[in-house]
């Protein structure tokens, strides 16, 4: 069983070197915005101590662990929603993962540009999570889109699937 995680948060914040930290890699890490415009993939074996035991006990021929799949994302900018830098390819990519790990900057380094041009953490995670709650949005009213013309013939699945859609609109557009 593989488990995903995204590695998300503004441009030069410094996902790439702790994706490299996870994953023993050495994909580029630079100190300027959108080194990383391809995703990097990396994955790293779980330890299990209990596997360790049944192993010991059982002594299969093949052992397989758990591994765990990490994904160094491009920098999110603002507008990402709407395309606005890598922004659609990004989301592309996050939908992909089970689990989002949220870099965020909490230090000045004059050498280090921020997207920005002030360090701000607060701002910048308000900044990633409205991008992709304003995604999150999206996807839910194309499905409305699709499901709404099944649901007006009463269809249950459908009403059911109507009303759950009808809920996380909702709750997305009060934030």
């Amino acid at each position: 069983m593989s488990l995903t995680a995204g590695i998300v948060g503004l441009p030069n914040v410094g996902k790439s070197t702790l994706f490299n930290a996870i994953t023993n890699s050495q994909v580029l890490a630079e100190n300027y915005p959108f080194a990383t415009i391809s995703p990097n993939v990396g994955v790293v074996e779980v330890p299990d101590q209990r596997m360790e035991d049944f192993v010991k006990i059982f002594k299969p021929k093949k052992t397989i662990y758990t591994t765990f799949e990490f994904t160094d994302i491009a920098g999110l900018v603002k507008g990402a929603s709407k395309g606005e830098g890598l922004g659609n390819q990004f989301l592309g990519n996050i939908r992909q993962t089970d689990a989002i790990i949220h870099v965020v900057r909490c230090f000045d380094d004059s050498n280090i540009e921020h997207v920005e041009g002030s360090v701000d953490p607060v701002r910048d995670i308000e900044e990633i999570n409205l991008e992709l709650a304003l995604s999150d949005l999206e996807s839910v009213q194309n499905r409305i889109a699709k499901v709404v013309k099944k649901a007006q013939t009463k269809d249950k699945d459908a009403v059911k699937e109507m009303d759950t859609l009808s809920k996380f609109e909702k709750a997305l557009q009060a934030g």
